[in-house]
């Protein structure tokens, strides 16, 4: 019986982690230029992933304007170099963006 059950559970974990994986997939867009992240977020919602040479300033200014805020900055993101969506600087650092609801 336990051994059921702690089948039943993983089980119960797989599907749900799948679903959540499958959900920030589909919902994860990009933006080379903040008008383009503005009409993003307007139009589709959900997370977007930039670049990021920004400040703390920077955010500031996109979260009065947008309701955006940064929700975390991927572990080695496979992006490389680009150039930051609102600075225009170069940089290897990539921020994902959402608003909270």
């Amino acid at each position: 019986m336990a051994a059921a059950a702690g089948g039943m559970l993983a089980a119960i974990q797989a599907a749900m982690l799948q679903r959540a994986t499958e959900f920030r997939d589909t919902n994860t867009f990009s933006a080379g230029s903040y008008e383009e992240f503005k009409d993003v977020l307007e139009s589709k919602g959900g997370f977007l992933r930039v670049h990021w040479a920004g400040t703390s300033q920077d955010e500031d200014a996109i979260k009065e304007e947008t309701k955006a805020t940064i929700r975390c900055y991927p572990f080695d993101p496979p992006e490389g170099e680009g150039t930051c969506f609102y600075t225009g600087k170069k940089t290897k650092r990539v921020a994902v963006f959402a608003r909270a609801y």
